[in-house]
């Protein structure tokens, strides 16, 4: 009867162990394929740039982040893999640390968005509109402007609460009775096929503008007259609506990973406290 019982209990334990060896694997390939991604538009910048028709700057921030997080979701997976092969109690009791440590910072971050959302909204409004006054004047602000253009582009709106948020600003205008300017991520190109608008257009990320735009020299940057075919949302609201119709998916994906996480948790913290009597056990009867 004794024997039974451990024998079920071993199978029992073996069945985790390669479960959580599995998964772990799953997670190391996915782990080494965001990596090499991540490193693939490091190296191959300007192909992948005329692929997607985006910005340098921002392909940059996120490149180094996609490498970092394949470096280190295949760090955390190896801890996993090897703990449950070897039956390693420390990496077993490592990895879940992590784990929890993980799920911990995750819950702490979503109750600080919940409860200060109101002065995170405010923050990144003074932030664009800081970044919005300062446009083309500050060469280490760069980064920030062509992500900003990065987002009016994809989301097809123009300055943070309308197109006059660009009216004043000192770069985009030579005198006060100039047709107020905005740069090329507001022109709504689905529109109108007006030829004369993309002889205007000078910036090398926006393909999709046409074949036409082209840098003239270093110091050039794109503007569109704002009596054009613009867009006339504001970002703002364009970023509200984003939220609203992808809500269910963020929560989704939310409750998917912090999901997975406990479940691989209670499969190390059972299989690293349950290995020992095991073995006991089986010394014991042999």
């Amino acid at each position: 009867m004794q024997t039974e019982k451990m024998s079920a209990q071993d199978s029992c334990l073996s069945l985790i162990k390669y479960l959580l060896f599995v998964f772990n694997l799953f997670f190391f390939v996915l782990g080494s394929l965001i990596f090499c991604f991540g490193i693939w538009i490091l190296i191959d910048k300007t192909s992948f740039v005329s692929f997607v028709g985006s910005s340098f700057m921002p392909l940059q921030i996120w490149s180094k982040g996609l490498a970092i997080s394949g470096i280190l979701t295949m760090g955390l997976a190896l801890l996993g893999c090897v703990g449950a092969l070897k039956e390693l109690r420390c990496l077993l009791g490592l990895y879940f640390g992590i784990l929890l440590l993980l799920f911990a910072t995750q819950i702490t971050l979503g109750i600080l968005i919940s409860t200060q959302r109101i002065r995170l909204e405010r923050r990144v409004k003074d932030i664009v509109l800081q970044t919005i006054q300062k446009y083309r004047t500050d060469p280490e602000n760069t980064e920030a402007e062509e992500s900003w253009d990065y987002v009016q582009f994809q989301l097809r709106c123009c300055g943070w609460n309308s197109p006059q948020d660009w009216f004043h600003v000192p770069s985009l205008r030579s005198n006060e009775s100039e047709v107020p300017r905005v740069p090329c991520s507001c022109y709504n190109s689905s529109a109108t096929n007006d030829s004369a608008v993309f002889d205007m257009i000078s910036f090398p990320q926006f393909s999709r503008l046409g074949p036409l735009a082209r840098p003239r020299q270093n110091t050039d940057f794109c503007v569109v007259p704002a009596n054009s075919y613009i867009y006339r949302e504001g970002c703002a609201r364009s970023l509200q609506k984003w939220l609203h119709n992808n809500l269910i998916s963020i929560v989704g994906i939310c409750l998917g990973v912090g999901l997975l996480e406990l479940s691989f948790m209670t499969l190390s913290i059972f299989l690293c406290r349950n290995l020992d009597k095991v073995f006991d056990r089986l010394a014991r009867y042999r």
